[in-house]
């Protein structure tokens, strides 16, 4: 693997960007007040995307890729996408989406597409087994790597996906609770 270019690239450059787009997505949302706009039903969608891609990388660190993992990460792409639809139809009913917002969703779209499609290169029998192609059998059984990423990485990452992922969508939600909380009373 670690001559392999499609592990190198998934590994330190579509994960960092991940990453690094996530926290430009909630620079913009404190930059326009989603916690007096659109406010906390707009970042629990932003959890539920986090989460819809977390669980996907999840498997991608620690399980065997098969063709029941690849299929998951399939499964939750298409889920992530139709969340994202949804998140932007509430945001831009609710708030200005600015055009440098609509260029990070952009990156936050591409980015699991890129990823899913490196590691489907990564593990091509396995996918093509999905579709009864292929030599290889499906393969269905949940394994832990045969050979694990190295225990720095995992670090790494999970420490990345916490503070520049989760902590970020955290905040945003407890300020549109606070806000909420202090929002004047609407009469009925």
């Amino acid at each position: 693997m670690a001559q392999d270019p499609t592990a190198l690239i998934l590994m330190y450059f579509i994960v960092p960007i991940w990453f690094l787009a996530g926290v430009a997505d909630w620079m913009c949302h404190r930059a326009t007040h989603i916690e007096t706009t659109s406010g906390p039903k707009e970042s629990l969608l932003h959890l539920l995307m986090f989460a819809e891609l977390g669980l996907p990388l999840l498997a991608a660190i620690f399980l065997d890729v098969n063709a029941l993992v690849i299929a998951f990460m399939i499964a939750m792409f298409l889920l992530h996408e139709a969340t994202a639809f949804w998140d932007v139809s509430y945001a831009v009913s609710t708030r200005r989406v600015t055009p440098v917002e609509q260029h990070v969703h952009s990156f936050l779209e591409m980015i699991p597409l890129m990823a899913l499609l490196l590691i489907i290169a990564r593990h091509w029998p396995q996918f093509l087994a999905l579709f009864g192609a292929g030599e290889e059998a499906p393969r269905t059984a949940l394994a832990w790597k045969s050979e694990p990423l190295p225990q720095s990485y995992v670090a790494a990452v999970l420490s990345g996906a916490a503070l520049l992922g989760l902590l970020p969508y955290l905040e945003e939600l407890w300020r549109g609770l606070a806000a909420r909380r202090h929002a004047p009373r609407k009469a009925f």
